[in-house]
């Protein structure tokens, strides 16, 4: 993890804390795709379901509304409403914006939020309008925060106005949740 950051400040120790708690085993999928580019990553299939879909040829997009669940690899995309946009050139959808509960699972990573967006080439997601990241007993909210699927890391911002990041981290679970 490179960092935690807050309004302008950096928190070392307690980003390598909860870099420990919140990254600290890599899901199956990402170890196993060490060699594989995150281009690669991104064209894989995914697997969107909802209660209405209305794609547009022209624009290259679709949008699926209703109880959605996008599911890549061991990456599950959960919201009320999720716009996606193809790109011919990449064989591959490029971005997929989601609002509503949004809910993004890995492993055993949960982040909720109003909104957020996918960005599939680059596997990032970033949620906004205030984001939380929860790993067993820890936790990090932050009016932005970005995961970085494939690295394992995240880094989450406070908003206007001297809102802050704040963590709550367990200690004990950190121990149990460390690589041996």
């Amino acid at each position: 993890m490179k960092g935690v950051r807050g309004t302008g400040e950096r928190f070392p120790a307690a980003a390598l804390l909860l870099g420990a708690a919140l990254c600290a085993a890599a899901p199956a999928a990402a170890q196993q795709a060490t060699g594989i580019s995150n281009r690669e990553l991104g064209s894989r299939p995914i697997e969107i379901t909802a209660d209405r879909v209305n794609a547009d040829s022209a624009r290259n997009s679709v949008t699926f509304e209703g109880n959605v669940v996008a599911v890549q690899a061991d990456v599950t995309l959960h919201a009320d409403r999720v716009h996606a946009e193809y790109s011919r050139e990449a064989k591959a959808i490029e971005r997929i914006e989601a609002e509503g509960q949004v809910r993004v699972v890995q492993g055993d990573r949960e982040a909720r939020s109003p909104r957020a967006v996918f960005y599939n080439l680059e596997q990032r997601v970033v949620l906004s309008g205030g984001a939380d990241l929860r790993q067993g007993e820890n936790t990090l909210r932050g009016e932005t925060l970005t995961l970085y699927l494939r690295e394992n890391r995240s880094v989450a911002t406070g908003g206007e106005g001297g809102n802050r990041v704040k963590a709550v981290i367990n200690p004990k679970g950190i121990m149990e949740q460390a690589p041996k």
